[in-house]
């Protein structure tokens, strides 16, 4: 990934996990329990919703398993999770409970599933946002000659203040002077149509002195006037004929300027401090599972000898002496092998994956003692083979499952075939009929996509058969057998089992496909297991209702059908293609897209729409499933940039320029205007004739709002944003990976020393040590050297971290602004 600027840090934020379950919603006792109201989940960056789950049926204790990843665009002060009840009777959802983590929380429940306890949403809670302040005093003289003080406030500015219902808030803010005795309020002007007003607007406040002050030289706030007074600063919304919305506070100390006369910072937003808390049990609880990341990246020559270090360790002998091997072996007993992926993504990018899992492979395959045990485990090697199948092959499962998928969850028949959980009514010899013609079309799917497997796929399946047939030569099956458990069990039986997962579907689905997925999921798996193609698949079964339902599949044909594509895939004979690039997609949803050619301000400008892009084409649709009202092709998308606010007084927007007007459009919230700028920039980044630069904001009036110059044509006048990935499916930023492999090996750190000691210790006594049972150390000398170079690469890396730390904002600051008092 081309850095923007050699010297800059990057801090890059990402949020991982689960919506479990709730239980025990609503109030405790009365009328208002929640037995008769269906529920959903939202997940909330301060005021702004970025997630939202499917609605579940009526429950007090409903199960949600949802997962959700995105990654986080801007700073924020505190992550929520609200539920919601469901009415049919009231217009709007009713909000049950939520709970709320600050930012600086979040480190505690780190990867982790924890019950929360809901508590009540109100509004007074319900901030974001930050404001600029200045305070000073002055003498000041008064008619009779004696001499008083004066506060000074200025409110200057605002940034990041919250939507109101989908739209810019009208803030204005009030300044009162708080004191024992008094309480002097003032106001601002309101801005309209802006979370980012610019106030600029001085207040005056006459100090009371005390009876004792005498005339002084150098004027000084006394000691007991500074610990009474406090400016308080509110932000509200100014609702015309509805009642104002409060949008956050801070308080600010008068004792500030003892020492200093002037104080000029920025501050966070708080709620109003006078809520009361209900009890613990009241709203009920919710299980959530949260992993927060931020990667601080430095400029990427930092990386250079980290990375060329990872990067050499396919070419290692043996490969458990490298260090990419290293730290799959130090992290195993803390992480399993999530630390994995970041190598996995950083050697695929530089195409030095492939050397990379032939020699793992073949290390796990001198520890296989029997054909029908072959990559069964959880290993180094399946796990890098894993996540290698999950990064390239979105786009295959997408063209190969999702229709069969989508066509499951729109029919969804009854597909139970359990005697036990048959429910009453059902036909069992109906719901098989169902069931079998599902497994079918799924089958079908996988068996005859061999055209559309990625390479790289195909190429790591073509080495892990070599290895097999060399490790055992006698067995005629396990060559294929060694392909078949990663491409039926790892990677089609688990897309199946999980779609939302593989982004094949937006929600986790309800029970009843769940359970058709389970049956159909199973059916796969032994289809494709050709380790017992030899021998009768129906000993596998436990249920006897499975093992009936499998002899429909004891044929020949289907055996054949499996040889046949496990062949395609993984020979050296090259897969025979139409030339034509199959159609797939790669984002859709609902937006608000500005109407062409209309005038800036004005509601009806704006109208929903469905918004898709694929491989080949953008367009937009009256709703989802009708006829596209326009088609934009790929190949002639010239850049995709985000678009200023003050363009249409509307946030989360970004543009599409090509050959015509550009085209507008609103996403619903930073996340998703994130993923839709990411998604096209990457589908059209070779299209030639692409723009090295843009206008920031729209052409309205005669003029560009941005750069003032009236000629509609003019080149802009913004360098576009570089988007240089090597591959549509690869969006990978090597130097991040790199840093979250240095942040393991940091982690890991004393892991490291005991695999070095246990390496010099086998070199001493020339034999295995009972401390180096937990790593896999074939030739101490060489992962000593390793270890030892990993080290110095590791504290050189960390001296940079360290003098950049030493360059971090200073409180007060808009990068860094100050957490203020609340009530």
């Amino acid at each position: 990934m081309a850095e923007e600027d050699d010297t800059k840090i990057r801090i890059l934020q990402s949020l991982r996990g689960k919506i479990c379950e709730a239980k025990n919603l609503g109030p405790s006792s009365g009328p208002n329990r929640l037995r008769d109201l269906c529920t959903f989940c939202t997940i909330g960056l301060d005021q702004e919703e970025v997630y939202r789950t499917k609605v579940y049926e009526k429950s007090v204790s409903p199960f949600y398993g949802e997962d959700f990843y995105f990654e986080i665009p801007r700073p924020f002060q505190c992550l929520s999770f609200y539920v919601y009840a469901k009415s049919m009777f009231q217009i709007r959802d009713l909000p049950v409970g939520k709970v709320a983590i600050r930012k600086e929380d979040l480190y505690k429940y780190c990867g982790k599933e924890n019950w929360f306890h809901l508590q009540p949403v109100d509004p007074n809670s319900e901030v974001q946002g930050k404001v600029h302040l200045e305070m000073k005093l002055n003498e000041l003289i008064t008619e009779n000659g004696s001499v008083c003080q004066q506060l000074v406030v200025q409110i200057i500015a605002c940034q990041g203040l919250p939507l109101i219902s989908g739209q810019n808030c009208d803030p204005y803010a009030t300044v009162t002077l708080v004191g024992p005795a008094r309480s002097d309020q003032k106001k601002t002007k309101v801005k309209k149509k802006t979370s980012d007003p610019q106030f600029e607007e001085t207040f005056h406040f006459e100090v009371t002195r005390s009876s004792s002050y005498k005339g002084r030289s150098h004027f000084q706030v006394e000691e007991e006037d500074i610990e009474k007074l406090e400016i308080k600063v509110e932000l509200w919304n100014n609702g015309n004929l509805a009642q104002d919305v409060f949008l956050g506070e801070t308080r600010v100390s008068v004792k500030i300027l003892r020492n200093d006369h002037l104080h000029k910072a920025w501050y966070l937003l708080q709620p109003k401090g006078n809520g009361t808390k209900p009890k613990p049990d009241d709203l009920g609880s919710l299980r959530l599972k949260v992993t927060y990341t931020e990667d601080n990246v430095l400029p990427s020559a930092c990386y250079t000898a980290l990375r060329n270090l990872m990067l050499k360790s396919p070419d290692v002998k043996p490969i458990s002496a490298s260090a990419a091997h290293v730290l799959g072996d130090i992290c195993r007993e803390s992480l399993g092998y999530e630390a994995l992926l970041p190598v996995v993504r950083l050697l695929l990018h530089h195409n030095r994956l492939l050397p990379f899992l032939t020699a793992v492979a073949a290390l796990e395959l001198e520890n296989t003692q029997e054909a029908n045990t072959i990559f069964r485990g959880n290993s180094l090697a399946t796990r890098c083979i894993d996540d290698m199948m999950k990064i390239v092959g979105r786009s295959y499962l997408t063209v190969t499952l999702k229709p069969v998928l989508n066509e499951i969850f729109e029919s969804n028949k009854t597909c139970e075939i359990d005697p036990v959980k048959l429910k009453e009514g059902d036909n069992v010899e109906v719901n098989k009929e169902n069931l079998q013609g599902y497994v079918h079309k799924v089958f079908t799917s996988i068996t005859q996509s061999s055209s559309s497997c990625p390479p790289l796929m195909c190429d790591v399946f073509r080495s892990l058969r070599q290895l097999a047939s060399k490790r055992f030569p006698v067995d005629p099956h396990v060559q294929y057998s060694a392909v078949s458990s990663f491409i039926f069990l790892r990677f089609f039986a688990v897309a199946v089992l999980s779609p939302h997962t593989f982004q094949l579907r937006s929600h986790h689905p309800d029970p009843e496909i769940s359970r058709t997925l389970t049956l159909i999921s199973k059916t796969i798996q032994s289809l494709g297991s050709w380790g017992s193609l030899s021998k009768n698949k129906l000993s596998s079964f436990k249920e006897t209702y499975m093992y009936d339902f499998f002899k429909l599949f004891q044929e020949d044909e289907c055996i054949e059908k499996v040889k046949k594509f496990l062949d395609e895939i993984s020979s050296n004979v090259s897969k025979e293609s139409s030339g034509v690039e199959d159609s797939f997609v790669l984002k859709e949803g609902e937006v608000h897209k500005r109407a062409q050619g209309r005038k800036r301000i004005g509601k009806k400008n704006f109208k929903k729409r469905w918004l898709r892009v694929t491989n080949q084409e953008l367009s937009y649709h009256k709703q989802k499933g009708k006829e596209a009202l326009c088609v934009i092709l790929v190949k002639n998308i010239l850049g995709v940039e985000k678009l200023e606010e003050g363009a249409f007084n509307r946030k989360n927007m970004f543009q599409v320029i090509h050959s015509e007007k550009p085209l507008y459009v609103q996403a619903g919230n930073c996340v998703e205007t994130n993923s839709w700028i990411e998604v096209l920039s990457q589908v059209s980044r070779c299209n030639p004739g692409r723009l090295s630069a843009f206008h920031p904001s729209a052409y309205v009036s005669g003029f560009w709002l941005c750069c003032k110059v009236p000629n509609e044509n003019a080149l802009g006048c913004k360098p576009c944003t570089a988007t240089v990935l090597a591959n549509i499916q690869l969006d990978i930023d090597c130097d991040r990976e790199t840093e979250r492999i240095f942040s393991f090996f940091s982690t890991n750190r004393s892991r490291l020393q005991k695999m070095e000691d246990a390496c010099a210790g086998m070199s001493v006594y020339l034999g295995q040590q009972e401390e180096c049972s937990a790593f896999t150390i074939q030739d101490p000398k060489e992962t000593f050297r390793t270890i030892k170079e990993l080290g110095e690469v590791l504290d050189e890396l960390q001296a940079h971290h360290d003098s950049k730390g030493a360059l971090t904002d200073e409180p007060g600051t808009i990068a860094n602004p100050i957490v203020g008092k609340t009530a």
